[in-house]
C-alpha cells in the first residue's frame, strides 16, 4: 500500500471514529416572527405578482358563478375538486392526453403560503398530475384557514412520504428566457385564479358545470 494511501486511510479511519464518540444532532429551523398582517392579504399580493389572481367567495354556488364569468368560452372543463362537476370525469381518464383540449381545470389545494404566493398539490389533489399543466386555465379552491406564513412552516407540512407526488406552484406558467420578454402559459396554464372557499361541511354538496349556449 502506498504512503498516499495509507495517510487517506488513517484520516478516514479517525474521522469515523470521531463521529461514533459525538452525537451530532440536526440544526434546528427556528420560526421566524413576522409581521403583524393579514396572511390572506400577503397571499394574494405575492400571487398578483406572479401574475395570478384571487378573490373570496361565500359559497360553491358563487364559485360557480365567477368560473362562468372567469372562462365564458370554456367548454370543456375538468374538475378535480369534489365541489364542483366539470364537463369530463377526471376518475374515468385513463390516458393523460385525454386531458389535452381542457379549457378549465378546477382543483382543490392543501395550503397556501403568504411568502410567495404559492400553492401546494399532490397526487391526490389532482388526481391525475398532467390537469394541472396540460389544462388552458386553472381555478383553484383554497380554504383561507390554511395560509401558513413561510417556506419553512411549509416543509413542515408537506408529508412527501404519504403520496408519490407532489408540487408547489406560485401563479401561472410563466417564462422570460427569450428575449426578456415575459410569456404566460409556454408551458403550462395561462392563467390561475385561486377562490378562497372553505371546503363544504356537507360533503355532497356539489355544483355542475353547464356550457352556454348563447
Amino acid at each position: 500500500m502506498s504512503i498516499q494511501s495509507r495517510s487517506r486511510e488513517s484520516i478516514l479511519f479517525h474521522i469515523r471514529l470521531y463521529l461514533q464518540e459525538q452525537k451530532i444532532e440536526h440544526p434546528q429551523i427556528p420560526l421566524f416572527r413576522r409581521a403583524d398582517r393579514s396572511l390572506a392579504s400577503d397571499f394574494q399580493q405575492r400571487l398578483q405578482e406572479a401574475g395570478g389572481a384571487s378573490c373570496f367567495v361565500s359559497s360553491v354556488e358563487e364559485a360557480l358563478v365567477k368560473l362562468h364569468a372567469l372562462h365564458p368560452d370554456a367548454r370543456v372543463v375538468c374538475s378535480a375538486a369534489s365541489e364542483i362537476t366539470g364537463t369530463r370525469n377526471v376518475h374515468e381518464i385513463r390516458d393523460p392526453h385525454e386531458l389535452a383540449d381542457v379549457d378549465v381545470g378546477v382543483l382543490r389545494a392543501r395550503f397556501g403560503v403568504a411568502e410567495n404566493g404559492a400553492i401546494w398539490l399532490t397526487q391526490e389533489d389532482l388526481v391525475i398530475d398532467a390537469l394541472a399543466f396540460l389544462s388552458q386555465h386553472l381555478v383553484v379552491l383554497l380554504d383561507p384557514e390554511q395560509i401558513i406564513p413561510d417556506m419553512h412552516e411549509a416543509y413542515r407540512r408537506v408529508e412527501l412520504n404519504k403520496t408519490a407526488f407532489g408540487c408547489f406552484m406560485m401563479g401561472p406558467s410563466a417564462t422570460a428566457d427569450v428575449e426578456a420578454t415575459l410569456v404566460h402559459g409556454a408551458q403550462g396554464a395561462r392563467s390561475l385564479n385561486i377562490f378562497f372557499l372553505p371546503p363544504s361541511k356537507t360533503p355532497d354538496k356539489q355544483a355542475s358545470y353547464v356550457v352556454s349556449t348563447i
